[in-house]
């Protein structure tokens, strides 16, 4: 199912505030070392400004919401730019170039397409540059950060201006060494090249390329025109070690001592132990090293994972009854549907087009589990974990261990799926409190039991739509989202913070802060408000793919779809004429065309289209969706089967593309997340925990319910300066798509989310206590 790339549409006069930044000159770093390093320097810039919304005849312009004209990526960039000069490239005397990148890579691809960015303004192959993921390092301050689909966004120009300065230092050595001008002399692959076909290694010339003292010298970037790498498809680094297993995660790491540990964690959510009634029978255990009670449970820690496990399993604890005792999920909704804001417009018969939706809770269930490596001493403490926010959880575990920051080290490593919750950095927390309660190195993992039970998830939320309908226009169109608290972990929060706050947009939490600069309205419709109102239910919560946008996006596609039905339009015609720019209406366009929009459909078939606009990029989804009895009524062991999607076309303009087969990789995951969160997936809440308790459990999109047909289309934009976030895009315009073709399936408009949540568990749930589910014994039965 491969993508392909069509040319970008073109742009209409108002998106000319996006300058070309290839043409821009800028300020490099040269760093005092012995080879040579380099850096960038970088003062405040605005690439892509705020954009007029365009109307046909019929319809309202709608005014920018402000995530349309600042938002999220502007705001990390922004908090990230004053230590630019602090991210270097460094040029190796044995050819190579490295470089440190502080960002987390849990899957996405970002070591990838940091190593083509380099590669491009050095002339190498992608292969010759070494990319790493760095150490925390506080110094960097808001500058190591990874999430809300900003690290391409955020890196682009600094790596770009470090890596075209190094290669300026390098031509510059090369000149003085073969006495020829610098302009009549070329690189390639690592070698600099003169006028006669002498060549000259990187390696070799590292040395007279350095400087003595820190400098800042004038930079021009590599034109667009003359790009080799970028934009060029190109797999995964490590797509090879992966498939065969020598790929290394944080639990293959061997740090010496560091023994298998697992957390033995209470029955309800967030229980706490109040004692441990046999713990000298389990420390005799075969192959128990310690058991120690801890904040959040009873540490074991042991010879082998399965030995740990055993004695958690084994324990005799007294709990606590945890921060949500009693609750379940209507319980939570009722208290959430108490918060609900007003909606401003009143109603008007005849005019108003309304409907409210619900979205349960949803686990990020990443591959690998919460897990974390610590070697905790009187003095010091070295950790090692997948973490996304490594400076604020190096600050705030030397807080709970007593020690100065520049005591405690956090060895960033890569991660095997994150889609949010590694921004939380629990399970570097717990290592470091067992390590030092025990006095010796820990390798912790959660059990998958863990991740469903007590990890974090996307909170309970309602989502309230009002839209007022008058002739062939839109006068208005309100949103309302009101949710479980969603947490925001400690950097990120900050850095937004520090961001948004020096805006003239009020005083607004961490939370609203994050709506804020998320949330649009792709459409001209009048007056567009969407605002958030969260309550605090002491849930474990974070943000799942996309933050809040595949619930808003959801409920607002849903909603057009009704709006378009009012004015008797086809959802499609709707969408095209009433987008607020051509560069929108171009991707609906295409992707109606591409989908066959309105082709004859059996009964009880249908397809659905939805957009989303996020991170400097439009998207549209067209899917068909098959909810004819015999396919949702299969039978498969403990399986949610239900509807299924049979085809889905994407189009996708995120501005420009650095590796196009990365970011079809990127659309299928999304896509396959947003089928996931409106059919299947959702977590139950049960008398004060969820009852899932297992990947079995979890109904995330499966072999079964994988769409046979994938069509990406990547819009190529040669115009576009700079690179969009790509890393959540796939998920908000499937979600409403699927969404929209379900309500036209089965005609009727689905209310709640996952949509299959309420069907009975096709599953016994395991019991809380023992903690650990017992691993099937009769597997070679159950695969036949």
């Amino acid at each position: 199912m491969p993508a392909h790339r069509a040319p970008a549409p073109e742009r209409p006069a108002s998106d000319g505030a996006r300058s070309n930044v290839s043409r821009r000159r800028f300020l490099g770093f040269l760093v005092a070392a012995p080879t040579l390093v380099v850096a960038a320097e970088l003062g405040r810039q605005t690439v892509f400004g705020g954009s007029v919304p365009q109307a046909n005849a019929a319809a309202i312009p709608s005014p920018p919401l402000p995530a349309e004209v600042y938002d999220l990526l502007d705001a990390v960039r922004d908090a990230a730019r004053p230590t630019a000069n602090l991210i270097r490239i460094a040029v190796n005397r044995d050819g190579t170039v490295s470089f440190a990148l502080p960002r987390s890579d849990n899957g996405q691809g970002i070591i990838t397409s940091t190593q083509m960015i380099i590669a491009e303004e050095m002339n190498l192959d992608p292969d010759q540059v070494v990319v790493t993921l760095a150490d925390a390092r506080p110094e960097l301050v808001f500058n190591q950060l990874t999430g809300g689909s900003t690290t391409t966004f955020s890196t682009y120009t600094p790596i770009r201006v470090a890596a075209a300065l190094a290669q300026g230092r390098l031509l510059d050595a090369a000149a003085a060494q073969l006495g020829q001008e610098k302009s009549v002399l070329t690189s390639r692959t690592g070698l600099i090249l003169g006028q006669n076909g002498e060549e000259l290694p990187f390696g070799e010339l590292t040395e007279a390329a350095a400087s003595p003292v820190d400098d800042i010298v004038d930079v021009v970037l590599k034109p667009r025109e003359e790009f080799t790498v970028i934009g060029t498809p190109r797999t995964k680094s490590d797509a090879r070690a992966m498939v065969t297993g020598k790929k290394k995660f944080l639990t293959d790491l061997q740090v010496p001592d560091a023994l298998p540990t697992v957390i033995c964690r209470g029955p309800n959510l967030n229980s706490a132990p109040t004692g441990v009634n046999n713990i000298d029978e389990v420390r005799n255990m075969p192959g128990v090293t310690d058991v120690a009670q801890v904040r959040t449970g009873v540490a074991v820690r042991a010879v082998t994972f399965g030995q740990a496990v055993d004695a958690v399993n084994a324990l005799d604890v007294s709990w606590d009854g945890g921060t949500v005792a009693g609750e379940d999920d209507e319980s939570i909704l009722a208290t959430v549907r108490r918060g609900e804001l007003p909606l401003a417009v009143p109603q008007v018969p005849g005019e108003t087009v309304e409907g409210e939706f619900v979205f349960y809770f949803r686990s990020n269930s990443a591959l690998e589990t919460n897990c974390a490596i610590a070697d905790v001493r009187s003095g010091s403490a070295e950790l090692w974990g997948p973490s996304k926010s490594p400076i604020a959880a190096q600050a705030e575990i030397a807080q709970e261990l007593g020690l100065p920051q520049n005591a405690v080290t956090i060895h960033v490593t890569e991660g095997g799926g994150s889609f949010g919750r590694r921004l939380f950095f629990d399970a570097l927390q717990e290592a470091a409190e067992v390590s030092k309660v025990m006095g010796k190195p820990v390798k912790l993992m959660w059990t998958r039991a863990d991740d469903s039970r007590q990890g974090r998830v996307h909170p309970l939320a309602t989502t309230r739509v009002r839209a007022q309908v008058s002739g062939e226009s839109v006068s208005s169109f309100e949103i309302r989202h009101t949710s479980v608290s969603t947490e925001v972990n400690p950097g990120f929060s900050e850095g937004i913070t520090a961001a948004v706050a020096k805006l003239p947009l009020g005083n607004y939490s961490v939370s609203q802060a994050i709506y804020l600069t998320t949330q649009t309205n792709p459409y001209n419709v009048g007056v567009a408000t969407s605002l958030l109102n969260e309550v605090d239910m002491r849930f474990n919560t974070c943000s799942m793919r996309n933050i809040y946008s595949p619930d808003t996006a959801t409920a607002r596609e849903l909603m057009i779809d009704q709006v378009a039905a009012r004015m008797g339009k086809d959802p499609y015609e709707f969408r095209s004429g009433f987008v607020k720019l051509e560069r929108f209406k171009k991707v609906v366009d295409r992707a109606a065309e591409e989908a066959n929009w309105g082709k004859s459909m059996p009964a009880g078939t249908a397809q659905g289209i939805a957009i989303h606009q996020e991170y400097k990029g439009i998207a549209c989804a067209v899917v068909e969706l098959d909810c004819r009895p015999e396919t949702v009524n299969r039978e498969i062991r403990s399986a949610r089967t239900g509807p299924r999607v049979t085809k889905v076309t994407y189009v996708v303009d995120i501005g420009l593309v650095i590796n196009p087969r990365g970011l079809e990789a990127q659309m299928m995951g999304g896509i396959n997340d947003g089928i996931a969160m409106t059919l299947t997936s959702g977590m139950h809440l049960e008398d004060g925990h969820f009852v899932e308790a297992s990947w079995d459990n979890y109904f995330y999109t499966r072999q079964w319910n994988t769409p046979p047909e994938m069509n990406i289309v990547i819009i190529d934009d040669s115009e576009a300066p700079e690179p969009g976030g790509a890393g959540e895009f796939g998920v908000a315009a499937t979600c409403g798509a699927v969404a929209c073709a379900y309500a036209r399936a089965t005609g009727t408009v689905p209310e709640y989310f996952p949509i299959m949540h309420k069907d009975p568990l096709p599953f016994e749930p395991y019991p809380t206590v023992p903690p650990v589910p017992p691993a099937p014994t009769n597997g070679l039965e159950l695969a036949r």
